[in-house]
C-alpha cells in the first residue's frame, strides 16, 4: 500500500522546481513575443509585459518587417508536412503489409534493406540528390520537398508499420476473403482500420521531423516562395539582430501548429508506443 511520506514530498518539490526552471524559457519566449520594441531591452526578461501587444504577430503576417511573410511560410511548412505525412502514411503502410504477409525471400531481404536505411546519415546523399532535383526542376518547389522527405522517412514508416502488421492475427483478413474481398479490400476496409495507433505514431514522428527540419529546406528551399518556417526563422534572426519580441513570435508561430497537433494525436501516439513494446 502506498503511503504518503517526507520523502515524497521532498520529491513533489523538487521535480516541481526543474519542471519551472525547464518551463522559465518558454516562459520569456512568450512574454517577450507580446512585449514592444522599447520595452523588450528595458524590462526584466522574465517581468510580464506592462503593455501587452499583437503588433509583433501582425507585423509578421501582414510582412512589414521587410523579410517576407510568416503566413506564406506557415502555409509552405503545413503544405510539405501533410503532404510528406498522406505518403508516408501510405506508402509506408502498403510496403510494411506486403513485407509482413508475404512468405518469399525477397520481401524479408527488402525489409531488412528498410531497417539498414533507418540508420545511415541521409547528409551522405544530399550533393547527388541536390543535383538529381535540379536538373528535374524540383529545387525551390514544394512538390521536390514532399518527394524528398518521403524518400528519407519510408524507411521508418515500413519499420513501424511492419512490426504492427507482424503482431495483427491473420483471422480477420481470411474471413473477408472468405467473404469474396480481394486483397486491396481486405487491407483498406479490415487491416488498415486497426492500424490507427501506428498511423498515429508514424504521422506524429514524420511530422515532427519534417516540420522542424532545417537542413534539407535551407538547402532546397532557401531564397525560393516555398520556404518553410525554419528557413524563415533563421533569415528573421540574422535580419532582426536584436528584436527578440519579433524573433519570439516567430518562433511562437511556428510551434503552435505542431502542439495543437499532438494534443490531438497524442492518444493514438501512445497507443502506438505501447502496441509497439508489446510486440
Amino acid at each position: 500500500m502506498f503511503r504518503y511520506r517526507k520523502s515524497t514530498l521532498v520529491i513533489e518539490i523538487l521535480m516541481i522546481l526543474a519542471a519551472l526552471v525547464m518551463l522559465l524559457p518558454f516562459w520569456i519566449m512568450l512574454v517577450a513575443a507580446f512585449k514592444p520594441g522599447e520595452d523588450i531591452l528595458t524590462t526584466p526578461a522574465i517581468a510580464p509585459p506592462k503593455h501587452p501587444t499583437l503588433t509583433n504577430f501582425t507585423a509578421l503576417m501582414s510582412d512589414q518587417t521587410g523579410q517576407g511573410s510568416i503566413f506564406q511560410a506557415l502555409l509552405s511548412s503545413v503544405l510539405i508536412t501533410v503532404g510528406s505525412i498522406v505518403l508516408l502514411v501510405v506508402l509506408g503502410s502498403l510496403a510494411a503489409y506486403v513485407f509482413a504477409r508475404s512468405t518469399q525471400r525477397w520481401s524479408t531481404r527488402a525489409y531488412y534493406a528498410f531497417v539498414v536505411a533507418i540508420i545511415l546519415p541521409t547528409q551522405l546523399g544530399t550533393l547527388p540528390l541536390y543535383i538529381g532535383a535540379q536538373r528535374l526542376g524540383l529545387v525551390g518547389t514544394p512538390w521536390g520537398m514532399l518527394l524528398i522527405y518521403t524518400g528519407v522517412l519510408l524507411p521508418l514508416s515500413v519499420f513501424l508499420y511492419a512490426g504492427f502488421f507482424r503482431a495483427l492475427p491473420r483471422d480477420y483478413e481470411e474471413a473477408a476473403s472468405l467473404d469474396g474481398a480481394s486483397a486491396l479490400q481486405v487491407f483498406r476496409h479490415v487491416v488498415f482500420p486497426l492500424m490507427a495507433p501506428a498511423t498515429g505514431t508514424v504521422a506524429i514522428l514524420a511530422g515532427l521531423i519534417v516540420w522542424n527540419d532545417f537542413f534539407t529546406a535551407l538547402i532546397f528551399l532557401n531564397g525560393s516562395a516555398y520556404q518553410t518556417l525554419p528557413v524563415m526563422m533563421y533569415n528573421f534572426v540574422g535580419a532582426l539582430v536584436s528584436q527578440w519580441n519579433l524573433i519570439f513570435a516567430v518562433v511562437i508561430v511556428s510551434m503552435i501548429p505542431i502542439l495543437l497537433f499532438y494534443v490531438f494525436a497524442q492518444k493514438r501516439f501512445i497507443q502506438g508506443y505501447a502496441g509497439g513494446l508489446k510486440s
